[in-house]
């Protein structure tokens, strides 16, 4: 299904937006060494009730996972990139830690990502991988507009990453949103331009670039949900929900 917004579920969009934007915000300035990924989750489902919001996380049950997820938030951790279930585990200084929030606020969802070091001593690895998702989220935003294509913005994602020497994960990427996380049209990270869906204002995108250090393949881990890289590197996740306007692309996963 693809979902086109009428001009007050847009309004309603930048709302949700806005609160998975200061939630991720708050959750990161929370998150030093020693804080428990539990902590965390229980920090997400707080300020989501206090929102009067909906988790789509915690009953959500993809053929991809085991079971409903259980939890409010995807917490990865270094090899760990995508749907990082949340476990009893301390954050130690120079962890990667990738936080993917997507909550419904009003009958419409909005989804959004951030990775970063925590502590005080970052690796240049680390630094360079959450750089390079953050730069090609950004060139996929701005390939986004009214008449572009998907592939337009796979190409641009794709391009980044690829120039940055990282290998290129098809399996999963971004998706449409809208009235549920996750609808059509699917925007893989690499890809040709000027196919695919033609963009139309009122269209919900989610995109997210996610890259592994090493490699392009991927494990499940023994949870059932935790997709880790298959030689135990390095990862990173960036994410932005955005509206496709007459104008271009507006974020809509920005604090207020």
């Amino acid at each position: 299904m693809i979902e086109i917004l009428n001009p007050a579920d847009l309004l309603r969009a930048r709302d949700t937006g806005a609160l998975v934007a200061d939630i991720l915000r708050t959750l990161k300035s929370r998150s030093v060494v020693g804080t428990n990924l539990l902590e965390i989750d229980r920090w997400a489902h707080q300020m989501i009730v206090e929102a009067g919001a909906q988790s789509c996380y915690v009953d959500y049950e993809p053929s991809f996972g085991r079971g409903p997820f259980g939890h409010y938030i995807c917490t990865s951790v270094n090899d760990a990139v995508l749907h990082g279930l949340p476990h009893d585990y301390p954050l130690a200084d120079g962890d990667l830690l990738s936080l993917d929030l997507a909550v419904s606020l009003g009958g419409v969802v909005a989804d959004s990502a951030i990775s970063f070091v925590v502590g005080d001593t970052p690796s240049p690895e680390s630094v360079a991988l959450i750089d390079a998702t953050e730069r090609a989220l950004a060139a996929g935003i701005a390939a986004a507009g009214p008449g572009a294509r998907v592939g337009d913005i796979s190409y641009a994602i794709g391009s980044v990453l690829g120039a940055a020497g990282y290998p290129i994960n098809t399996e999963f990427g971004g998706h449409g949103v809208g009235s549920t996380m996750h609808q059509d049209p699917h925007v893989s990270n690499t890809g040709r331009p000027g196919r695919g869906y033609r963009l139309r204002p009122g269209l919900l995108l989610a995109l997210e670039p996610w890259i592994m250090a090493d490699t392009a393949e991927l494990v499940t881990d023994r949870d059932g949900w935790t997709l880790r890289s298959v030689t135990g590197c390095r990862t990173a996740h960036s994410e932005h929900t955005i509206a496709i306007t007459d104008d271009g692309a507006e974020v809509m996963t920005l604090p207020k």
